[in-house]
């Protein structure tokens, strides 16, 4: 069983594509992906919803979203593990997260892009 569970946009070309990016660097299957674009899982008690709008992740049982989200999938992958463990740092993380949600502003525009991308 993994370490950690990883709740994605399955239908997002940005998601699908970091996602695989972790699957290769995660050779010890630590981390369980889930695609919610289909429907919530229900090992999960988010709604599909807050799931879609935000990446979200189980650490040690408890949900952490956004950055801190990011930075346990990097804990949980050895050659990543020392972004995750500076993004323990409270002002590393805060500068993270502030970076994370100016993304999300940003990801509608490239998720078009990326698939008007794989389309052609």
């Amino acid at each position: 069983m993994a370490d950690l569970t990883v709740w994605y946009d399955g239908a997002c070309p940005l998601c699908r594509r970091e996602i695989a990016a972790m699957r290769k660097l995660d050779r010890r299957g630590a981390i369980s992906f889930v695609d919610v674009s289909e429907g919530a899982p229900e090992s999960c008690p988010l709604s599909k919803k807050d799931l879609l709008e935000r990446f979200h992740a189980r650490e040690n049982g408890r949900i952490v979203h956004g950055a801190a989200a990011f930075a346990a999938m990097w804990r949980a992958i050895p050659i990543l593990r020392p972004f995750g463990q500076i993004a323990r740092i409270p002002p590393v993380l805060w500068l993270l997260e502030r970076l994370y949600r100016r993304f999300l502003v940003i990801r509608p525009r490239l998720q078009r892009w990326a698939l008007r991308k794989e389309a052609a």
